[in-house]
């Protein structure tokens, strides 16, 4: 192939074509009309003598020789992207920016005060989105519509740069005047009522499956490898709803420390050591190599570093 006869801007097309498997979704993304994306088509099946997406009964899907080139594009396009990164210095204390950041309510009520009182001394004219796991998937991080993710995940693409801020433990909290708080053994924790709360994954979520406990988190699978099943009344998907009824509705929430030292402060609330052991979480942040290079995402994920070192100290 005599490259300098080809149009490689297509190779852009190509790379969010067989991501997205549709015509006009790609030309969404591109910021391009309809009848563009399908002459880019159109071309790029001449430059690589095959139709790259047939449609089929599930809708358009690449063929083998479009899978074949599907990596090796987008491995390209990451290091052209790298490679053309400006030289010129971030100036955070100037410069305007939105920062899309995907938190779990965890690493909201957690990390985020820290960090947005540092950006706010440093870079007043920053701005913070935050966005939540059901606002976005993992196709979001990857191609760099949100800058970061920051949360507690089960399994990452391997594309993902990732960083891990802390580990966390759990705890439970409960009421006061609740009867397993006179004696917390793995007897009273078992025939008492529980809060549920889920705060893995992307996406719009699902109901729950209670035959399912493996999707069910760490907790109930801690216990099932014990032999044993907790009744839950409520399931959640908010730590802070899971607060506010351990202490309201005599249920016991099994939550991070770090949620439960947020009220320790209340007067009826009791926070006790788990009757049995749970595997610490963990706490990661996580991006796109897109953004690897970029000096303001650089000089951001600097910022969530500082911020947790000091959360540390404190």
């Amino acid at each position: 192939m005599n490259i300098s006869r080809h149009d490689l801007n297509l190779l852009v097309y190509l790379d969010v074509l067989l991501r997205e498997k549709n015509v006009t979704r790609a030309a969404d993304r591109l910021s391009i009309s309809q009848p563009a994306m399908s002459n880019g088509l159109k071309r790029l099946r001449e430059m690589f003598k095959d139709p790259l997406l047939v449609r089929t009964s599930r809708g358009m899907e690449p063929t083998a020789r479009a899978l074949t080139l599907q990596p090796v594009i987008h491995e390209i396009l990451m290091q052209l992207e790298s490679t053309l990164q400006t030289d010129e210095a971030f100036s955070p204390g100037t410069e305007s920016r939105v920062f899309r950041v995907m938190a779990s309510d965890y690493a909201a009520t957690t990390l985020l005060p820290e960090l947005l009182s540092r950006i706010q001394q440093k870079a007043p004219r920053l701005i913070l989105d935050i966005m939540t796991p059901s606002d976005v998937d993992f196709r979001d991080v990857e191609d760099g519509r949100i800058d970061m993710a920051i949360n507690m995940f089960d399994d990452l693409p391997l594309s993902f740069y990732q960083k891990n801020l802390w580990h966390d433990r759990f705890c439970c909290v409960l009421h006061s005047g609740h009867p397993a708080a006179e004696k917390f053994d793995i007897q009273s924790y078992l025939t008492s009522d529980h809060v549920w709360v889920n705060k893995t994954g992307y996406g719009v979520g699902v109901g729950i499956n209670l035959a399912d406990v493996q999707n069910m988190g760490w907790v109930d699978r801690s216990l099932e490898q014990l032999g044993y099943r907790r009744h839950i009344k409520l399931f959640a998907r908010d730590y802070h709803v899971a607060m506010h009824m351990a202490t309201s509705a005599g249920l016991i929430a099994t939550v991070p420390v770090r949620i439960a030292e947020l009220y320790r402060n209340w007067p009826e609330l009791t926070i006790l050591r788990p009757p049995f052991k749970i595997p610490d979480v963990e706490l990661k942040m996580v991006w796109s190599p897109l953004l690897h290079h970029d000096r303001a995402h650089v000089w951001m994920r600097q910022q969530v570093t500082e911020a947790v070192e000091s959360l540390r100290a404190e």
